[in-house]
């Protein structure tokens, strides 16, 4: 058996369920490019049938997409087979996948079947789908709460008819990793030569272990969506079972085609177009994966990043690590802080610096740079200082900005337009400061609640070849983005003078 698994991305498809998260045609097209860049095997871009939009959203995707298989769903009906395989027509992989339910609840009170007939109508659908693609997929619906011996029979049923992937749904989350392994154990010995794919749901928070436990029987397909989106409590993530088989690789031997280092370019994009952002301490892309606050941690971090990490930020495309300066801190964070700040300090002073941002933090959970520099009672030495800005901007208007900015103690100041008024305000803190920066990254999140909610900003640039970060907080987003980014330029500033 191949130790390489699948991944079958059904973002596009079961993700988009998840109320909020619908996509238009074009959003897809713009997500399905990245899954491309991603490296997933199997592209699920909709379900056709359900309306017009969404079948053209397909096609569309099927012709953009080259370099892997993309995927229409269809119930076990020709009338739902017909135009998902006329969706696909412009695509270079196509695969049709076709689905029924298998257990008995759902046999009995959704569609109102006996067994028999679902075994033939399961069969009759797959050879149809087969006389219009060569690439089928079944789904047994529920099969996670399937009697085994019926569920052997449709394997054998669908595999007679021509699939090649059977897929075994936890639709509800109900299973246990063991018990899921279990069953797919004895597919992959009763059933040989068909491809077993899992796709299971998070109703339990198990959807990874479960997906784990299926590819340790014998699985050699998952599918999963970006942030973990789907029905109800969500899907298995993608980003967490393939990192799971990337850092235990040496223990599961499996891997996967994913680029991990687009995983995080991936998640933010989903979360741009759909207006949802994962959790902060979601696993590998969430905003805190890679934050320690704890004083421990953190000197832990600063002597070697393997003591508190398995996995490197880099190694998912999401920047460097974040030492938080709160109320667990210690010593050796504050001074990592400062000095990238451009400030040294003392043994004693620093001790005592450390109880004061320990104190503030009690108070203000958040402890910003522009904080602790005013705790360190200096300025670092490439200090540069918002001195105030003016944005203008509107829907019929070109947005404009001026910045003035001090520079070692002198006022500059400069004006420049922008797509936006954010852009605009950076591009003539550039021109005021008469440096290139590239800015890599900029997070900025509410910190309270209200119209009029604290505004908390990071960013993340690259001068010279080196980067650096700053962060501040305002009521207006527009000023706590220019003071975190004046205050990074001049961390990376300090540090190419250094050098």
């Amino acid at each position: 058996m191949t130790d390489r698994v699948a991944v079958f991305d059904t973002t596009l498809r079961d993700g988009e369920q998840s109320p909020g998260c619908s996509m238009t045609p074009d959003e897809k097209v713009r997500f399905a490019r990245q899954l491309e860049r991603l490296g997933v095997d199997v592209i699920e871009a909709g379900f056709p049938v359900a309306s017009k939009a969404e079948l053209e959203a397909v096609r569309r995707v099927a012709a953009e997409v080259r370099s892997c298989s993309v995927a229409a769903l269809a119930r076990a009906k020709e009338e739902d087979i017909e135009p998902a395989a006329r969706a696909l027509e412009p695509a270079a992989r196509p695969r049709l996948h076709v689905f029924l339910a298998t257990s008995a609840i759902h046999l009995e009170h959704k569609l109102k079947i006996r067994p028999a007939q679902a075994l033939r109508q399961a069969a009759e659908a797959v050879r149809y789908a087969r006389s219009a693609v060569y690439d089928v997929e079944f789904s047994a619906e529920d099969a996670s709460r399937t009697d085994y011996s019926f569920l052997r029979e449709v394997a054998q049923a669908v595999q007679e008819a021509g699939a090649s992937v059977f897929n075994v749904p936890d639709t509800v989350g109900y299973a246990l990793p063991d018990e899921l392994g279990a069953v797919f154990a004895r597919l992959h010995q009763d059933v040989p030569g068909l491809t077993l794919s899992a796709h299971c749901h998070d109703d339990l928070g198990l959807g990874v272990a479960n997906s784990l436990a299926a590819v340790r029987a014998g699985a050699r397909q998952v599918e999963v969506t970006i942030n973990g989106i789907g029905e109800r409590a969500g899907n298995t993530s993608l980003e967490e079972l393939v990192m799971a088989l990337r850092v235990r690789q040496e223990s599961l031997g499996l891997s996967t085609g994913v680029r991990p280092e687009e995983l995080t370019r991936a998640s933010r994009l989903l979360s741009s177009i759909t207006g949802i952002w994962p959790q902060p301490n979601k696993a590998v892309v969430g905003r805190n994966a890679f934050a320690h606050e704890a004083g421990i941690h953190q000197h832990g971090m600063l002597a070697n990043p393997l003591t508190y990490e398995i996995m490197t930020p880099a190694s998912v495309g999401a920047g460097e690590s974040l030492l938080v300066l709160g109320k667990h801190s210690g010593r050796h964070a504050v001074e990592s802080r400062l000095l990238a700040l451009g400030c040294r300090l003392g043994a004693q002073e620093l001790d005592e610096l450390t109880a004061e941002v320990k104190d503030l933090a009690d108070r203000k959970k958040f402890v910003y740079d522009d904080d602790l520099l005013a705790l360190a009672g200096r300025a670092p030495a490439g200090e540069l200082r918002l001195v105030r800005y003016q944005a203008v901007t509107g829907n019929s208007v070109l947005p404009t900005a001026t910045v003035e900015v001090e520079r070692d103690g002198r006022a500059h100041a400069a004006s420049a337009v922008g797509n936006g008024p954010l852009d605009a305000a950076l591009k003539a803190a550039d021109a005021a400061l008469g440096l290139d920066l590239e800015l890599l990254e900029l997070h900025t999140r509410a910190v309270t609640a209200g119209k009029d909610a604290l505004a908390e900003v990071s960013v993340r640039v690259r001068f010279d070849g080196r980067e650096a970060t700053g962060q501040a907080a305002s009521t207006d987003s527009i000023e706590a983005a220019l003071k975190a980014y004046l205050t990074a330029a001049g961390a990376a500033r300090v540090g190419q003078e250094a050098a």
